[in-house]
């Protein structure tokens, strides 16, 4: 049996890769992923607050991939190409990630909304988190594995592994306590859900001084942005905030200006200076495999990280 300590995407993912690999999988979490980071995240594929360079890039291209393979074969999951055009006020540079995605190009001066000096443009994929982590919990199922809410948490890792032959921990800002790892910081977002006014483009403006803009359109609604506030953990929603983004969206879309707000909602991204990705063999309990600290990426890491816990689920059983 492997233990997987997390319900969010991170979890959920590498407890599907492990289960249809052979493994028997249970997931302990204190909350139900609806309830999750995961569910308020606006997914779109975009590496952001995630490091090292080299490690994220391979990780996000491999979920490119994966992600692109589900949004052909497998509509069920969520899972959506668009295009995504990021406006700058100045000069920038193409991502490191530009080769690994579909159609990116520079943008020319007569695509540039006013205002902006350059961009870029190239189709991603878009994780409509309340589709998806229903997916992937009915995935789960279908390879064999579980799912076991503890709403107290869990006291330790060696405690959750109990009986087990090894720990996947993919707690997020839970590895504060579980992992003793003080890196881990919250940077909180708050997101504006409001009607799709019919907008299929994803549109980006990352240099905007009061945060990061975007206007992410979802089948049902469109995801408005955002904040990164490190160290803020307050899940309240700030009226004021709320405010901001739906001005900042409505320069960004104008379309935007008249759409009707369904909700506002709060998350707490796990950032770390880099994810850990590692097998550890404590003095107590089972093998452990850390994997968390993905910040603003974890749908966009998710199934290349959980490529890499599977080979280490392996190398620990070895």
């Amino acid at each position: 049996m492997i233990v997987v300590v997390g319900a969010g995407v991170v979890g959920l993912t590498c407890a599907v890769r492990l289960a249809e690999a052979g493994h028997a999988v249970r997931v302990v979490a204190r909350e139900p992923p609806p309830a999750t980071n995961s569910a308020v995240a606006a997914a779109v594929w975009f590496p952001y607050l995630a490091a090292p360079l080299g490690r994220v890039t391979a990780w996000a291209t491999r979920t490119h991939d994966a992600l692109v393979a589900l949004a052909a074969g497998e509509p069920e999951s969520g899972v959506v190409v668009r295009e995504l055009v990021s406006y700058a006020r100045g000069p920038v540079e193409e991502p490191a990630w530009s080769g690994a995605v579909g159609g990116f190009r520079r943008l020319g001066a007569g695509e540039l909304a006013p205002g902006y000096a350059d961009g870029w443009m190239a189709r991603v994929p878009v994780v409509e988190s309340p589709r998806h982590l229903p997916w992937l919990v009915e995935r789960l199922e279908r390879a064999g594995g579980s799912i076991q809410v503890e709403p107290r948490g869990v006291a330790s890792l060696a405690a959750a592994g109990a009986g087990a032959e090894l720990v996947v921990h993919c707690s997020g800002l839970g590895a504060r306590e579980l992992a003793g790892d003080a890196s881990v910081v919250p940077v909180r977002g708050q997101v504006v859900l409001v009607d799709n006014p019919g907008l299929e483009r994803v549109v980006l403006d990352e240099g905007d001084p009061a945060g990061p803009t975007y206007v992410i359109p979802r089948r049902d609604d469109c995801v408005l942005g955002g904040t990164a506030e490190p160290g803020a953990t307050s899940l309240e929603p700030d009226a004021a905030t709320t405010e901001s983004i739906l001005a900042r969206a409505a320069r960004l879309v104008p379309e935007i200006a008249t759409a009707r707000v369904r909700t506002v909602r709060v998350g707490l991204r796990p950032a770390r200076p880099a994810v850990r990705l590692e097998l550890e063999r404590p003095r107590e309990g089972p093998p452990v495999i850390h994997c968390y600290g993905h910040g603003g990426s974890g749908f966009t890491l998710a199934w290349g990280c959980a490529e890499d816990v599977v080979s280490l689920a392996e190398a620990a059983s070895a």
